[in-house]
């Protein structure tokens, strides 16, 4: 059996807060309105069943929605359950994604003293992140994050930011960049938001475009290299000079085919990835067959594999061997053939980048410094 890592949905869709560019509240559809929980049954036979795959190395990263909406008792048994079930020569590793809206002084020094890693949400400074990260009642959240980040701090809790890129903090890569120096955030990660308008099927106006992501990857990676690229681990960058050391990509964006794990929902049913939790790409559910089954079925194999499927545009690319066709979902024209929509903006930065990636491949060979933070990534 290939080893899988576990992406955890145990609140669903559901969310304290109400982000506008979200592309997983829509989820609701699929699972009916009201509360979406994780039982304990569910919980128990995920967690047995995942560890009883006998792999030395164990990953559950817990998402949303907003996973905290568990309760910190959940997550007490998570722990429990997971060290029960632990044989000898395996270890497992816990990450969590959240907005950071609940983390109090309790949460901080729970996940101090288990080792989560905590991915914290934060699109910039105030006026970027209170333009879309919104509560239910309309309050921009930038003052509530900053708090928990501080307690993170406090507890020493091991933290990351994601900043989702918007239409309106993309434009503005030196003021991101001078916030997360400012704030001493080391370890940084971009998602890139390209939604659709679901009553005009066209992109929806929160979107980026590829001239925008281009530009913004281009004045981030001089700035970082400015900065010092000891200073500050940046996912993809990090993913760049990885695939210049022959070890292959580190984030999947960039691999030859998707990667080896499953979503797991809040009711036990497992899917190939969390941009495509939807019925044709539902595997089964782990409370009928065995988690490590379901892992590899036919389905997950073969949507992996769906990756390679390139467009004639993509064989003939000079940049092929870096981007291998990016991720599925922002192909144009579909799963099978289309072009990624970002492919002007990756080009872009590809030919802005490249030299300096090998440069700086050249410089760690002999250094640690990239183990040092894919160990840390690798939580996640």
């Amino acid at each position: 059996m290939r080893p899988f890592s576990l992406l955890i949905k145990p609140t669903g869709p559901d969310c304290n807060i109400d982000c506008r560019y979200c592309f997983y509240t829509c989820k609701t559809t699929l699972f009916g309105g009201g509360r979406h929980r994780m039982s304990e049954e569910v919980l128990e036979k995920m967690v047995n069943d995942f560890l009883g795959c006998g792999f030395p190395q164990n990953s559950f990263a817990w998402q949303g929605g907003e996973p905290t909406l568990m309760g910190l008792d959940f997550y007490k048994k998570v722990v429990e359950l997971q060290e029960k079930a632990c044989g000898a020569g395996q270890n497992f590793t816990n990450s969590l994604q959240t907005n950071g809206i609940l983390l109090d002084d309790e949460w901080c020094e729970f996940l101090a003293e288990k080792g989560f890693l905590v991915g914290i949400s934060i699109d910039g400074p105030k006026k970027f992140h209170d333009k879309y990260r919104l509560d239910h009642g309309g309050n921009g959240t930038f003052d509530r994050v900053m708090a928990a980040i501080e307690r993170c701090k406090k507890h020493g809790v091991q933290f990351n930011i994601l900043t989702l890129l918007n239409s309106y903090n993309v434009e503005h890569p030196d003021e991101l960049f001078d916030f997360y120096v400012e704030n001493g955030f080391k370890f940084l990660q971009f998602i890139q938001c390209v939604e659709e308008d679901p009553e005009t099927g066209e992109i929806a106006d929160f979107s980026i475009t590829p001239e925008q992501y281009g530009d913004f990857l281009c004045r981030i990676f001089d700035r970082w290299v400015d900065h010092g690229v000891r200073k500050m681990s940046i996912r993809t960058f990090d993913s760049m000079i990885s695939q210049c050391l022959g070890m292959g990509a580190t984030e999947c964006t960039f691999m030859p085919k998707c990667a080896d794990y499953v979503v797991v929902e809040h009711d036990g049913g497992v899917y190939c990835c969390d941009f495509f939790v939807e019925n044709e790409h539902r595997i089964g559910n782990l409370l009928d067959r065995n988690l490590g089954e379901l892992a590899g079925d036919s389905i997950k194999r073969r949507f992996n594999r769906q990756k390679r499927k390139l467009a004639n545009k993509c064989l003939v690319c000079r940049h092929l061997d870096i981007c291998r066709g990016g991720c599925p979902k922002d192909r144009k024209k579909g799963y099978d053939d289309g072009i990624t929509y970002f492919c002007e903006g990756y080009k872009k930065f590809f030919d802005h980048s490249m030299g300096e990636f090998w440069k700086l491949a050249s410089m760690i060979q002999q250094e640690n410094l990239l183990a040092e933070r894919q160990e840390v990534w690798n939580k996640g």
